[in-house]
């Protein structure tokens, strides 16, 4: 009975939490490492390999590493770097979740760096407050932007010289922040768009995930109608970090007397009070401004009735909060109506004033690490030492700026405004 009783205890452990996945891809693999071929293309069979139609890592170009993982969560990656050659490696995430920015090595020069990785699936598990069933995807969610939704972690390998010569995946139990949103928060498929949650992941120390469930053109209604805020509360633990900002589709939502700031205000009650009944902290963001200048050189702010609203909730449920509307302004009114066009993407030769590039998205990250500092939040111990001064009126000029840009280009705008 005794051994009955043991073997049924093994084949109810979560097996996978003992898993480390390990891979060579220098053609000197270690004991216990998996080699990789250059031109080894993903298969379901051996649940890795290269993305079909991506060039290999070794032609010096940007590629796709996938690996199938035992489960949702997170997971530490350590990557090996360097070569025979100078080297410059760039490595985001899922959907361009920027992870290491252009680490540069000289020749004969190896480094490991650590980064976090939130794996996640549409499935949610029933837990007090929350029924089973799914998030209720869109179209683009199963299709562009499907890397963020299956249960498999895949590596963008980017940069003037990459050099990839080993990955170590190892499920861990960190602390997650996750963020909901709109098309400023959201993971953005392809340049040359960007959010400013795509550069969350890098100011973090190794030490925590950020969990991305912000889709572009949404709500706090989209959220709750679509499960989003389900999906977060089945697998947030005591303690996780929750950035909540909406504003700018929810101020077109004004039909039939809903999407006023009233009902965005008990929206985002809602969402607050859920979150702490589940014992995470809830972050008020404000939404940042669109770029909209007047004649004169003045920003005309166009979200103020949102921001204030935000803040009143904030305030009233003595909840962080950050500015992020109020630092937006101050970043515009820096750059002036000229400079500040730099924060955003051109498509089909036309100036999103709404959406990001890979300049602004920073920026923007940069100023929501300032806000959790400044409000005192938790885990803003955990952002990194070498971050540097941060100050909204005195912006990283877009001279000094640079990522690698992703292979992926689109033409099809992100939803919302």
């Amino acid at each position: 009975m005794k051994q009955l009783l043991l073997i049924a205890s093994l084949l109810a452990a979560p097996a996978w939490a003992a898993d480390t996945l390990r891979f060579s891809f220098d053609g000197k693999p270690t004991a216990g490492d998996v080699a990789v071929a250059v031109d080894q293309a993903y298969s379901r069979e051996r649940g890795m390999g290269f993305e079909p139609g991506a060039p290999s890592n070794a032609a010096g170009q940007p590629s796709f590493f996938t690996a199938d993982v035992p489960a949702e969560g997170n997971y530490r990656v350590t990557v090996t770097l360097g070569g025979p050659k100078a080297s410059d490696t760039t490595i985001k995430a899922e959907l361009r979740r920027l992870m290491l920015d252009g680490v540069q090595l000289p020749a004969g020069v190896s480094e490991t760096r650590s980064f976090i990785v939130n794996v996640r699936t549409a499935n949610i598990a029933a837990v007090p407050g929350v029924e089973a069933g799914r998030v209720k995807l869109k179209d683009r969610e199963i299709a562009s932007e499907g890397w963020a939704w299956d249960r498999r972690l895949t590596l963008e390998i980017n940069g003037s010289q990459p050099a990839l010569r080993r990955v170590v995946i190892e499920p861990v139990n960190v602390p997650t922040v996750y963020l909901l949103g709109d098309s400023t928060v959201a993971d953005q498929s392809g340049e040359p768009y960007a959010s400013w949650g795509q550069m969350f992941t890098a100011l973090f120390k190794p030490t925590v995930a950020v969990s991305n469930h912000a889709e572009s053109g949404e709500t706090y209604r989209d959220s709750l109608n679509r499960r989003r805020i389900d999906k977060i509360l089945s697998t947030l633990q005591p303690g996780d970090t929750v950035l909540l900002q909406f504003g700018h589709n929810d101020q077109k939502q004004q039909k039939d007397g809903s999407g006023n700031a009233q009902t965005y205000k008990a929206e985002l009650r809602t969402h607050a009070e859920r979150i702490l009944a589940r014992g995470g902290v809830p972050v008020v963001v404000s939404s940042m401004e669109r770029r909209n200048f007047d004649p004169q050189g003045k920003l005309r702010p166009s979200l103020l009735e949102y921001a204030d609203a935000a803040r009143a909730v904030a305030t009233e449920m003595k909840l962080a909060f950050i500015d992020l509307n109020g630092m937006s302004q101050q970043l515009y009114a820096a750059l002036g109506p000229e400079r500040s066009q730099a924060l955003h993407p051109v498509n089909n030769g036309k100036l999103d004033n709404t959406h990001h590039n890979n300049y602004g998205a920073m920026q923007l990250a940069r100023l929501v690490a300032l806000g959790l500092r400044e409000a005192h939040v938790p885990v803003a111990a955990q952002l990194r030492d070498d971050l540097g001064p941060i100050d909204p009126a005195r912006p990283l000029p877009v001279e000094q700026f640079h990522i690698a840009a992703s292979p992926g280009f689109t033409q099809q705008r992100p939803l919302g405004d």
